[in-house]
């Protein structure tokens, strides 16, 4: 079989869930009903990834893709669009956007194909007369340091973004200091912006030096969890409770984990 061709068996499958006599669980769904397993499929396919298993990423995305499948299939029983829509679409898109490769403009390097996809998307944008700000397409449902990440890499497309990693150092500083003051006498609403600009400055030292905000946090999280687990085995071992013990000898047990697990 072609690719083609498995396609559309995929498609074939997913519409004769859907029709008469079919699933009952897939006939039931809506657009709204499957939004949770688009995103799980999603994680899915990033804990796969992370985890360097190419069989379980190729599963990962099989389900992934059959999402895509499952909203097409909706529409088209509506009218509203098709499959072939959504290839049609995407086709389109990235042939227009990438006219260094589709036509004859010239670039230099990875970064400056980044800028002109920026242009082109605004350029369609006005067109189409939706929001045109350089700003525009991260949606406000992501994970807040990935859309940080994103707003922040999007308005460097514009030249509106700090020279050096030095900078952003500087920045860091200067809103830790503002949090500082503002824990010392100002309202939890004060305290809570001072807190996000500093989480956003932080994403921003982040995309200076090439890593991600969202992946650093969920290894830095991981870390913490292993180490926290090593310190309540080995206290318990020792018939001992982190609840009854003073600060100082929470903090011995913590830098023991950390030094088993470095």
């Amino acid at each position: 079989m072609t690719v083609g061709e498995r396609f559309e068996k995929l498609v074939g499958i997913m519409h004769r869930l859907r029709a008469p006599g079919g699933c009952p669980w897939d006939g039931e769904q809506t657009h709204a009903s499957i939004k949770p397993y688009l995103i799980e499929e999603a994680y899915e396919v990033l804990e796969a990834i992370d985890a360097g298993d190419d069989g379980e990423l190729c599963g990962e995305l099989g389900d992934l893709l059959l999402q895509v499948v499952f909203h097409a299939e909706m529409a088209a029983e509506t009218d509203r669009f098709k499959i072939d829509d959504v290839i049609d679409a995407i086709c389109d898109k990235m042939v227009r956007r990438h006219p260094h490769v589709f036509a004859d403009t010239q670039v230099d390097d990875a970064a400056e194909v980044l800028r002109n996809w920026s242009k082109i998307k605004q350029q369609e944008r006005r067109a189409a007369d939706t929001d045109a700000s350089v700003l525009a397409g991260v949606p406000r449902a992501m994970p807040a340091l990935l859309r940080a990440h994103r707003i922040g890499e999007k308005a460097a497309t514009a030249g509106f973004d700090w020279s050096t990693a030095d900078g952003v150092v500087d920045k860091l500083r200067e809103e830790l200091a503002e949090l500082e003051a503002a824990l010392a006498g100002e309202g939890v609403e004060r305290v809570e912006a001072e807190l996000g600009d500093l989480l956003f400055a932080a994403t921003s030292l982040a995309r200076h030096v090439g890593i991600r905000s969202e992946d650093a946090l969920g290894k830095a999280t991981d870390r913490f969890e292993a180490r926290f687990r090593v310190m309540e085995a080995r206290l318990r071992a020792e018939g001992r409770e982190l609840s009854e013990m003073a600060e100082d000898e929470m903090e011995a047990a913590w830098q023991r984990a950390k030094a088993e697990l470095l």
